[in-house]
């Protein structure tokens, strides 16, 4: 809803098809996944009762809507039209006529690693959905498709402390991992392939709370906490660190961006899965990339990076973090708020009106565009008459 919300607030919009370089569609595929589970005429027995074909039958009623009643797709195959799938493993359940399409989601499979769905939670496993309804594409093609992050709701302590600006010297925590960490821990998801197991493997060598067995991980040092506990000084405790785990959960975590709004590190630990802009930005040279393989050697690595190189990432997620932070569309809801209610102003609303003006995730997006606009190979030498202002049937009185 952020990203829609900003789009039609946005000076880039036009209400003119025939000038427009992009089309998005609006599906909101987390709304009607989220209420798949309590309302059963949304589980039909036809979609195998899997919130994933269903949903993939949504977007695929929006495909045959435009595609018949406008004339936009079929000028480009549907190339400049832009799909949202902002569910856990994002566009893997997109129906086959629509992939040509930009695909926008919060987390990147390439598939070239994890072939198959990695959600622990059937509901959401795309593996039975038939190839004729989805075909056989990836989740995540790099060439055309952008990983966005996902929405944080803002903290107003986190900002007023402007802890993503927090210096190196009060960083004293080496690596820093808080979540669900699978069945060998209380609390922890029962199914082994949460988090493809990713989480269970780091627990296993650096966990820094005891597990059901009463054990630390193998490796554990004073330096580093991998635990499932949590904590009121989540925020704190990540800025606080000088690098923290991007690790994944059914699928996206939202760890990215909890790492680069409290100043710490990334450290991505999921190979072959994009994170949000990826493909875009320099990763080298603010985020450390761990192949699932080396995490028994991970502390090694760390530890072996050496402090000029630390100062510069550090600096360059101090530079960047708000591409990873909703900024305008925080300020657009808090302008609606101050039209609706007289009361006095949220916290959230005074914190992030004092930000510095950067170039947030909106912005980031648009720019994103307005680059693949001219770079994109298939709209070389492509040459399309546009006529400017509305439609002549939108000028006309009623």
């Amino acid at each position: 809803m952020a990203l829609y919300e900003s789009i039609l607030a946005s000076p880039h919009r036009t209400l003119n098809g025939d000038e427009a370089d992009y089309f998005y569609v609006p599906v909101l595929d987390s709304c009607l996944i989220t209420r798949s589970d309590d309302a059963p005429h949304l589980q039909m027995p036809e979609d195998l009762r899997l919130r994933s074909y269903h949903t993939l039958e949504y977007y695929r009623k929006a495909y045959d809507h435009i595609a018949q009643r406008y004339p936009y797709w079929n000028r480009t195959s549907g190339r400049d039209h832009i799909w949202f799938f902002s569910w856990d493993e994002g566009a893997c359940y997109a129906p086959k006529e629509i992939w040509n399409s930009m695909m926008l989601v919060h987390w990147g499979n390439t598939n070239t690693k994890h072939e198959k769905s990695t959600t622990a939670y059937w509901a959401d496993n795309w593996d039975d959905i038939p190839l004729d309804r989805r075909g056989s594409h990836p989740c995540f093609d790099p060439r055309k498709d952008l990983v966005l992050p996902a929405w944080k709701e803002p903290n107003p302590g986190a900002i007023w402390l402007k802890l993503w600006a927090r210096p190196r010297i009060n960083r004293t925590t080496l690596f820093y991992f808080n979540g669900n960490l699978g069945p060998a821990y209380e609390e922890g998801r029962r199914e082994d392939t949460y988090s493809m197991g990713i989480r269970q493997k780091l627990a296993a060598e650096f966990g820094s709370t005891p597990n059901k067995q009463g054990k630390l991980g193998r490796q554990h040092i004073a330096n580093v906490t991998v635990t499932y506990v949590k904590s009121e000084m989540y925020y704190e405790e990540l800025a606080s660190s000088i690098f923290c785990g991007v690790l994944p959960g059914d699928g996206w975590s939202g760890r990215m961006e909890d790492s680069m709004l409290q100043g710490c590190i990334p450290v991505i630990i999921q190979d072959g899965i994009f994170l949000p802009y990826e493909n875009v930005l320099n990763y080298n040279s603010f985020a450390v990339r761990i192949e699932e393989d080396e995490i028994p050697n991970l502390m090694r690595v760390l530890q072996g990076i050496n402090d000029t190189q630390i100062d510069f990432m550090l600096g360059n997620v101090r530079q960047i973090w708000q591409r990873f932070f909703y900024r305008d569309t925080m300020l657009l809801e808090a302008e609606r708020q101050k039209k609706l209610f007289a009361e006095e102003e949220a916290a959230w609303s005074v914190e992030v009106s004092k930000l510095e003006d950067g170039d947030d995730v909106f912005a980031t997006f648009i720019q994103v565009l307005h680059y693949k606009l001219y770079n994109d190979p298939w709209r070389q030498g492509l040459l399309l008459e546009k006529e400017t202002g509305l439609p002549s049937i939108c000028s006309k009185a009623s």
